[in-house]
């Protein structure tokens, strides 16, 4: 009887140990957490200008629309003025119920959603607008002459020449890597010749390496 009477003192005098143990923990949790709640007033405030910075930098490296390419535009609660498969044209316009013509082309999709936000807002209280870019049609390169497979082919991102000949199969038998070269348009729409140093490319060489491409770069393998 006297052995379990002690038995039970010690056991009742961990529990009183382990209790205080919890409660200083407690104390000190919450010594810690005092000065974060103070933290937020050493905080520099959000502004229209730090969020437009922002924004106008993730824009960097983003798609850009281009003609041909193809769109869904969906304005939340509001199906008559979406509308689905909607290509930019030409001149680089989409065509949208009650907006009749928008501006797309050179636009990102965010950018695009903020215009036609801002012109909805004439007609719907708070419009919701998502752009989903459905065909990137709008940005390809050309392979031509004596390839396995010469023709259109749509442009990877930092796509280069070796990438795009490898894209078209590779030579055909009596192609000549020598004289490779790439047809750009400038600014004023004239095609510019640019040598291709195809044995430089592959051995990598940092003088006339390979040769990123641009939307609308012809190839020509003699």
């Amino acid at each position: 009887m006297c052995i379990c009477g002690r038995g039970w003192g010690q056991e009742l005098q961990m529990s009183m140990n382990f209790n205080q143990k919890i409660l200083w923990a407690a104390v000190v949790c919450v010594a810690l957490a005092s000065p974060a709640q103070q933290a937020p007033r050493d905080r520099v405030p959000v502004s229209d200008a730090n969020v437009g910075a922002h924004s106008s930098s993730s824009v960097e490296g983003k798609y850009v629309i281009g003609p041909e390419d193809v769109l869904n535009i969906n304005v939340w609660r509001q199906p008559e003025l979406s509308a689905v498969a909607v290509p930019v044209r030409p001149d680089g316009k989409i065509s949208l119920p009650l907006l009749n013509d928008v501006q797309a082309a050179n636009l990102t999709p965010m950018q695009l959603v903020a215009a036609i936000t801002e012109q909805l807002k004439k007609f719907v209280a708070d419009p919701q607008v998502t752009v989903v870019v459905t065909a990137i049609n709008s940005k390809r390169i050309y392979v031509m002459g004596e390839v396995v497979r010469a023709g259109v082919f749509p442009m990877a991102p930092n796509m280069t020449v070796l990438q795009a000949l490898s894209s078209a199969g590779g030579f055909q038998q009596y192609a000549n890597p020598k004289k490779i070269y790439i047809l750009r348009k400038d600014e004023a729409g004239k095609n510019r010749k640019i040598a291709f140093n195809y044995k430089r490319a592959i051995q990598g060489g940092q003088a006339e390496g390979d040769i990123l491409l641009m939307p609308g770069d012809t190839i020509v393998v003699p």
